[in-house]
C-alpha cells in the first residue's frame, strides 16, 4: 500500500491506477490524513444468468424452510429502494 497527497494524486492519477490495476492499494490523504483509497474493482460476475440462478438457489432454500415472499412485497421493496 502507497499513501499520497491529494496533490500528487491529482497529477499522477494515470500512474496510480496503473498501480492498482496491478493490485497495489493507495491511500490518499489531505493534510496528512487519509481521505480516500483506491483499490482495485472487483471482478464482475460471469454475468446475469449467474446472479439469476444464485437467486433462484436462494428462493429454493427459502421455500423449503416454509418462508414465501408474495409478488407485491417483493415489487414494494424494490419500489422502496428507489426513492
Amino acid at each position: 500500500m502507497i499513501t499520497v497527497g491529494a496533490f500528487e494524486a491529482k497529477t499522477k492519477l494515470s500512474e496510480l491506477l496503473d498501480r492498482v490495476e496491478r493490485g497495489e492499494e493507495v491511500v490518499i490523504t489531505r493534510h496528512g490524513k487519509p481521505v480516500a483509497r483506491l483499490v482495485s474493482q472487483a471482478p464482475a460476475s460471469a454475468g446475469a444468468r449467474d446472479i439469476r440462478e444464485e437467486i433462484m438457489a436462494l428462493r429454493e432454500k427459502l421455500r423449503a424452510e416454509g418462508v414465501s415472499f408474495p409478488r407485491e412485497e417483493i415489487i414494494a421493496l424494490r419500489d422502496m429502494g428507489r426513492r
